[in-house]
Protein backbone atom coordinates (compact mmCIF):
# COMPACT_ATOMS: atom_id res chain seq x y z
CA UNK A 1 0.00 0.00 0.00
CA UNK A 2 1.11 3.60 -0.34
CA UNK A 3 3.77 4.59 2.52
CA UNK A 4 4.75 7.88 1.46
CA UNK A 5 3.31 11.47 0.57
CA UNK A 6 5.59 12.94 -1.76
CA UNK A 7 5.36 17.27 -2.46
CA UNK A 8 6.93 18.91 -5.49
CA UNK A 9 6.41 22.57 -4.91
CA UNK A 10 7.81 24.40 -8.12
CA UNK A 11 10.15 27.08 -7.54
CA UNK A 12 8.71 29.46 -10.35
CA UNK A 13 6.72 29.26 -13.36
CA UNK A 14 5.81 25.19 -14.80
CA UNK A 15 5.26 24.75 -18.34
CA UNK A 16 1.77 23.24 -19.12
CA UNK A 17 2.83 21.67 -23.16
CA UNK A 18 5.29 21.71 -24.95
CA UNK A 19 3.86 24.04 -27.37
CA UNK A 20 0.59 23.62 -29.57
CA UNK A 21 0.43 25.21 -32.99
CA UNK A 22 -2.07 28.19 -33.14
CA UNK A 23 -4.93 27.52 -34.61
CA UNK A 24 -8.81 28.59 -34.43
CA UNK A 25 -9.36 25.90 -31.31
CA UNK A 26 -5.73 27.11 -29.60
CA UNK A 27 -7.00 30.81 -29.45
CA UNK A 28 -9.81 30.35 -27.68
CA UNK A 29 -9.21 27.12 -25.34
CA UNK A 30 -5.99 25.48 -24.26
CA UNK A 31 -5.65 22.18 -25.88
CA UNK A 32 -2.33 21.85 -25.75
CA UNK A 33 -1.86 22.58 -22.01
CA UNK A 34 -1.35 19.73 -19.85
CA UNK A 35 -1.38 20.02 -16.41
CA UNK A 36 -0.06 18.73 -13.04
CA UNK A 37 2.36 15.92 -14.28
CA UNK A 38 1.35 12.68 -14.34
CA UNK A 39 2.20 10.33 -11.70
CA UNK A 40 4.66 8.65 -14.79
CA UNK A 41 7.08 11.42 -14.15
CA UNK A 42 7.68 11.09 -10.70
CA UNK A 43 8.35 7.49 -11.30
CA UNK A 44 10.59 8.17 -13.82
CA UNK A 45 12.40 10.42 -11.15
CA UNK A 46 12.60 7.91 -8.67
CA UNK A 47 14.23 5.48 -11.13
CA UNK A 48 16.65 8.07 -12.45
CA UNK A 49 17.41 9.09 -8.85
CA UNK A 50 17.74 5.11 -7.53
CA UNK A 51 20.34 4.71 -10.75
CA UNK A 52 22.64 7.60 -9.87
CA UNK A 53 22.97 6.25 -6.38
CA UNK A 54 23.95 3.19 -7.54
CA UNK A 55 26.97 4.18 -9.85
CA UNK A 56 29.58 2.86 -7.72
CA UNK A 57 28.07 -0.82 -6.67
CA UNK A 58 28.92 -3.96 -8.94
CA UNK A 59 27.01 -4.01 -12.19
CA UNK A 60 25.08 -7.52 -11.01
CA UNK A 61 24.19 -6.10 -7.76
CA UNK A 62 22.71 -2.39 -10.13
CA UNK A 63 21.29 -4.84 -12.02
CA UNK A 64 19.05 -6.25 -8.91
CA UNK A 65 18.26 -3.36 -7.64
CA UNK A 66 16.87 -1.66 -10.46
CA UNK A 67 14.99 -4.65 -10.90
CA UNK A 68 13.22 -4.79 -7.45
CA UNK A 69 12.34 -1.50 -8.23
CA UNK A 70 10.45 -2.21 -11.58
CA UNK A 71 8.61 -4.67 -9.57
CA UNK A 72 7.73 -2.78 -6.50
CA UNK A 73 7.28 0.83 -6.89
CA UNK A 74 4.10 2.26 -7.29
CA UNK A 75 3.16 5.79 -7.41
CA UNK A 76 -0.19 7.68 -8.08
CA UNK A 77 -1.47 11.75 -8.71
CA UNK A 78 -1.41 14.29 -8.90
CA UNK A 79 -3.35 15.78 -6.16
CA UNK A 80 -2.64 18.98 -4.17
CA UNK A 81 -2.05 20.37 -1.11
CA UNK A 82 -1.79 23.81 0.80
CA UNK A 83 1.70 23.67 2.56
CA UNK A 84 0.73 25.95 5.42
CA UNK A 85 -2.51 24.39 6.41
CA UNK A 86 -2.22 20.72 7.64
CA UNK A 87 -0.45 19.14 4.53
CA UNK A 88 -1.42 15.59 4.54
CA UNK A 89 -4.85 16.04 4.02
CA UNK A 90 -4.44 16.84 0.29
CA UNK A 91 -7.23 17.42 -2.18
CA UNK A 92 -9.00 15.01 -4.36
CA UNK A 93 -10.82 15.57 -7.43
CA UNK A 94 -14.79 15.69 -5.70
CA UNK A 95 -16.71 12.90 -7.61
CA UNK A 96 -18.75 13.72 -10.51
CA UNK A 97 -21.85 12.57 -8.15
CA UNK A 98 -21.72 16.08 -6.02
CA UNK A 99 -22.50 19.14 -8.06
CA UNK A 100 -21.04 21.79 -5.30
CA UNK A 101 -21.84 25.66 -6.33
CA UNK A 102 -21.05 28.83 -4.09
CA UNK A 103 -25.43 28.86 -3.76
CA UNK A 104 -26.59 25.60 -3.92
CA UNK A 105 -25.19 21.85 -3.60
CA UNK A 106 -26.82 19.36 -5.99
CA UNK A 107 -26.37 15.40 -6.76
CA UNK A 108 -27.16 12.93 -9.03
CA UNK A 109 -29.23 9.85 -7.70
CA UNK A 110 -29.69 6.32 -9.12
CA UNK A 111 -33.29 5.27 -10.31
CA UNK A 112 -34.48 2.50 -12.03
CA UNK A 113 -30.51 1.80 -13.26
CA UNK A 114 -30.18 4.96 -14.37
CA UNK A 115 -28.52 8.24 -12.85
CA UNK A 116 -30.66 11.36 -12.30
CA UNK A 117 -30.62 14.50 -10.21
CA UNK A 118 -32.14 14.58 -6.74
CA UNK A 119 -33.45 18.26 -7.31
CA UNK A 120 -34.61 18.40 -10.73
CA UNK A 121 -34.62 22.12 -10.32
CA UNK A 122 -31.48 22.13 -9.96
CA UNK A 123 -30.21 20.42 -12.83
CA UNK A 124 -28.48 23.30 -14.61
CA UNK A 125 -25.96 24.14 -11.73
CA UNK A 126 -22.52 24.07 -12.40
CA UNK A 127 -20.06 23.02 -10.08
CA UNK A 128 -17.79 25.73 -8.67
CA UNK A 129 -15.07 23.39 -7.05
CA UNK A 130 -13.37 21.03 -8.16
CA UNK A 131 -11.17 18.97 -5.25
CA UNK A 132 -12.32 18.11 -2.26
CA UNK A 133 -10.12 17.10 0.89
CA UNK A 134 -9.26 13.36 1.22
CA UNK A 135 -10.42 13.23 4.80
CA UNK A 136 -14.00 14.48 3.69
CA UNK A 137 -14.47 11.96 1.34
CA UNK A 138 -17.71 9.96 1.74
CA UNK A 139 -18.78 12.81 4.22
CA UNK A 140 -21.09 15.00 2.58
CA UNK A 141 -21.96 17.57 5.54
CA UNK A 142 -18.06 18.46 5.13
CA UNK A 143 -18.28 19.91 1.78
CA UNK A 144 -18.93 23.33 2.85
CA UNK A 145 -17.37 26.13 2.18
CA UNK A 146 -17.20 27.42 5.81
CA UNK A 147 -14.86 24.90 6.75
CA UNK A 148 -12.54 24.41 3.67
CA UNK A 149 -13.04 21.12 2.85
CA UNK A 150 -13.55 22.06 -0.98
CA UNK A 151 -11.65 23.98 -3.66
CA UNK A 152 -11.16 24.94 -6.74
CA UNK A 153 -8.20 24.80 -9.05
CA UNK A 154 -5.64 26.51 -7.14
CA UNK A 155 -3.27 27.22 -10.53
CA UNK A 156 -3.61 29.26 -13.35
CA UNK A 157 -2.64 29.00 -16.81
CA UNK A 158 -0.95 32.14 -19.07
CA UNK A 159 -0.63 31.80 -22.28
CA UNK A 160 2.95 32.86 -24.25
CA UNK A 161 2.92 33.55 -27.93
CA UNK A 162 6.03 31.80 -30.17
CA UNK A 163 6.67 33.57 -33.05
CA UNK A 164 9.76 32.32 -35.41
CA UNK A 165 10.96 35.08 -37.51
CA UNK A 166 12.93 35.31 -40.47
CA UNK A 167 16.54 36.81 -39.93
CA UNK A 168 16.34 40.64 -40.76
CA UNK A 169 12.64 40.97 -41.20
CA UNK A 170 9.17 41.04 -39.06
CA UNK A 171 7.88 38.47 -40.85
CA UNK A 172 7.20 34.71 -39.70
CA UNK A 173 8.66 31.44 -41.18
CA UNK A 174 6.35 29.69 -43.64
CA UNK A 175 7.43 26.12 -42.28
CA UNK A 176 7.31 27.41 -38.60
CA UNK A 177 4.40 29.47 -38.13
CA UNK A 178 3.23 30.61 -34.42
CA UNK A 179 2.65 28.43 -31.56
CA UNK A 180 0.67 28.67 -28.18
CA UNK A 181 3.14 27.46 -25.24
CA UNK A 182 1.05 27.79 -21.53
CA UNK A 183 3.18 27.95 -18.68
CA UNK A 184 1.89 27.59 -14.93
CA UNK A 185 1.38 29.80 -11.95
CA UNK A 186 1.01 28.25 -8.60
CA UNK A 187 0.54 30.04 -5.72
CA UNK A 188 4.03 29.91 -3.26
CA UNK A 189 1.74 28.19 -0.77
CA UNK A 190 0.91 24.96 -2.82
CA UNK A 191 2.64 21.73 -3.58
CA UNK A 192 1.21 19.03 -5.98
CA UNK A 193 1.07 15.76 -4.27
CA UNK A 194 1.69 12.84 -5.13
CA UNK A 195 1.68 9.20 -3.28
CA UNK A 196 4.13 6.45 -3.11
CA UNK A 197 5.55 3.43 -1.55
CA UNK A 198 8.97 4.08 -1.92
CA UNK A 199 10.52 7.72 -0.53
CA UNK A 200 12.53 10.46 -2.17
CA UNK A 201 15.51 12.17 -0.42
CA UNK A 202 14.40 15.21 0.38
CA UNK A 203 16.17 17.90 -1.91
CA UNK A 204 15.63 19.95 -5.66
CA UNK A 205 15.31 18.21 -8.77
CA UNK A 206 14.80 18.59 -12.45
CA UNK A 207 11.13 17.75 -13.34
CA UNK A 208 8.96 17.15 -16.07
CA UNK A 209 9.97 17.28 -19.63
CA UNK A 210 11.29 21.04 -19.50
CA UNK A 211 13.32 20.06 -16.21
CA UNK A 212 12.13 22.77 -14.39
CA UNK A 213 13.58 23.48 -11.33
CA UNK A 214 11.24 21.79 -8.71
CA UNK A 215 12.04 21.53 -4.42
CA UNK A 216 10.59 17.80 -3.36
CA UNK A 217 9.96 16.27 0.08
CA UNK A 218 8.39 12.89 0.81
CA UNK A 219 7.08 11.76 4.44
CA UNK A 220 5.37 8.78 5.88
CA UNK A 221 1.47 8.63 5.73
CA UNK A 222 0.20 9.66 10.05
CA UNK A 223 -3.36 10.05 9.00
CA UNK A 224 -4.88 6.65 10.28
CA UNK A 225 -7.91 7.93 7.53
CA UNK A 226 -6.45 8.03 5.19
CA UNK A 227 -4.52 4.65 5.14
CA UNK A 228 -8.19 3.13 5.69
CA UNK A 229 -9.30 4.98 3.20
CA UNK A 230 -7.47 3.57 0.47
CA UNK A 231 -7.37 0.28 2.38
CA UNK A 232 -11.12 0.27 1.75
CA UNK A 233 -12.79 -2.25 -0.35
CA UNK A 234 -14.89 -0.71 -3.58
CA UNK A 235 -18.19 -2.41 -4.03
CA UNK A 236 -20.63 -1.24 -6.56
CA UNK A 237 -20.04 2.19 -6.80
CA UNK A 238 -16.89 4.39 -6.63
CA UNK A 239 -15.13 7.03 -8.20
CA UNK A 240 -12.00 7.77 -10.07
CA UNK A 241 -9.22 9.72 -8.29
CA UNK A 242 -6.85 9.27 -10.71
CA UNK A 243 -7.53 8.99 -14.76
CA UNK A 244 -8.23 5.40 -15.70
CA UNK A 245 -6.63 4.00 -18.32
CA UNK A 246 -7.96 0.72 -19.59
CA UNK A 247 -7.77 -1.40 -22.99
CA UNK A 248 -4.56 -2.50 -24.68
CA UNK A 249 -1.51 -0.70 -26.45
CA UNK A 250 -4.21 -0.04 -29.68
CA UNK A 251 -7.70 0.59 -27.87
CA UNK A 252 -8.95 2.63 -25.09
CA UNK A 253 -12.24 1.49 -22.87
CA UNK A 254 -13.94 3.24 -20.07
CA UNK A 255 -13.67 0.45 -18.15
CA UNK A 256 -11.74 -3.23 -17.81
CA UNK A 257 -12.33 -5.45 -20.91
CA UNK A 258 -10.90 -8.66 -19.08
CA UNK A 259 -13.29 -11.46 -18.44
CA UNK A 260 -11.77 -11.68 -14.95
CA UNK A 261 -13.51 -8.13 -14.31
CA UNK A 262 -16.86 -8.69 -12.34
CA UNK A 263 -19.31 -6.12 -14.13
CA UNK A 264 -20.33 -5.46 -17.60
CA UNK A 265 -23.25 -3.89 -17.36
CA UNK A 266 -21.87 -0.36 -15.96
CA UNK A 267 -23.22 2.48 -15.64
CA UNK A 268 -21.00 5.93 -15.50
CA UNK A 269 -20.83 9.96 -14.71
CA UNK A 270 -17.95 10.93 -17.05
CA UNK A 271 -16.39 13.72 -19.28
CA UNK A 272 -15.09 13.54 -22.33
CA UNK A 273 -11.99 11.58 -22.68
CA UNK A 274 -8.75 13.09 -22.29
CA UNK A 275 -5.04 12.07 -24.15
CA UNK A 276 -2.70 10.00 -22.34
CA UNK A 277 0.74 8.54 -23.32
CA UNK A 278 3.47 6.92 -20.94
CA UNK A 279 7.27 7.63 -21.28
CA UNK A 280 9.49 4.51 -20.71
CA UNK A 281 13.28 4.35 -20.99
CA UNK A 282 13.42 7.57 -22.71
CA UNK A 283 10.72 6.25 -25.52
CA UNK A 284 6.63 7.26 -25.66
CA UNK A 285 4.19 4.73 -25.95
CA UNK A 286 1.20 4.77 -27.71
CA UNK A 287 -1.34 7.34 -27.38
CA UNK A 288 -4.37 6.70 -25.85
CA UNK A 289 -7.24 8.26 -24.04
CA UNK A 290 -7.87 8.07 -20.43
CA UNK A 291 -11.52 8.54 -18.55
CA UNK A 292 -10.99 11.52 -16.59
CA UNK A 293 -10.79 11.47 -12.46
CA UNK A 294 -13.69 12.57 -10.70
CA UNK A 295 -15.76 9.92 -13.00
CA UNK A 296 -18.32 7.45 -11.42
CA UNK A 297 -18.82 3.93 -11.49
CA UNK A 298 -22.01 1.64 -10.39
CA UNK A 299 -21.30 -1.57 -11.10
CA UNK A 300 -23.96 -4.87 -11.12
CA UNK A 301 -21.60 -7.14 -9.47
CA UNK A 302 -19.43 -5.72 -6.34
CA UNK A 303 -15.94 -5.98 -6.68
CA UNK A 304 -14.95 -6.68 -2.91
CA UNK A 305 -11.55 -5.38 -2.99
CA UNK A 306 -9.84 -2.09 -2.70
CA UNK A 307 -7.88 -0.83 -6.05
CA UNK A 308 -4.54 -2.23 -4.86
CA UNK A 309 -5.41 -5.59 -4.90
CA UNK A 310 -6.93 -5.23 -8.16
CA UNK A 311 -5.89 -7.58 -10.47
CA UNK A 312 -2.93 -6.26 -13.09
CA UNK A 313 -4.22 -7.63 -15.92
CA UNK A 314 -6.86 -4.99 -15.97
CA UNK A 315 -4.69 -2.59 -16.73
CA UNK A 316 -2.75 -1.77 -20.06
CA UNK A 317 0.89 -3.37 -20.13
CA UNK A 318 3.99 -1.98 -22.16
CA UNK A 319 6.42 -3.61 -20.43
CA UNK A 320 5.34 -1.59 -17.13
CA UNK A 321 1.73 -2.25 -16.42
CA UNK A 322 0.33 1.12 -15.86
CA UNK A 323 -1.36 0.36 -12.84
CA UNK A 324 2.29 1.05 -10.85
CA UNK A 325 1.54 4.68 -12.05
CA UNK A 326 -1.52 4.82 -10.58
CA UNK A 327 -3.67 4.32 -13.51
CA UNK A 328 -7.65 4.45 -12.05
CA UNK A 329 -7.10 4.96 -8.80
CA UNK A 330 -10.07 4.65 -7.29
CA UNK A 331 -12.15 5.13 -3.88
CA UNK A 332 -15.67 4.14 -2.70
CA UNK A 333 -18.51 6.69 -3.18
CA UNK A 334 -22.15 5.67 -1.70
CA UNK A 335 -24.71 6.72 -4.06
CA UNK A 336 -28.54 6.96 -3.05
CA UNK A 337 -30.32 4.31 -5.00
CA UNK A 338 -27.18 1.82 -5.20
CA UNK A 339 -27.53 -0.90 -2.81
Amino acid sequence: MFKYIIYMTPLGMMYGSAGAFLSPENLVGRSGAKFPPEAATLSGLIFSINKISQESLPKEERDKLQKKLREYLFVAGPFWTNREDDRQNFYVPIPRSKIISKKEVNEWIFDNGKFTYEQQNLENIESDYQWQRVTAWGQPNQLLKENQSVAATPWKFVSQLHPSLEDGQRCVKPKDSLFLEYSVQIPEDISIVYLSNYPIENGWYRFGGENHLVEIESEEITYLDIIQLLEKPVERSFALITPGIWGSTRFSYRYPQQASFPSTNIQMLTDKPIPYRYRAKGQLGRGRYAVPAGSVYVLETPINKSWWNWDEEWFPNEGYSLKRVGAGLCLPIEIKGVA
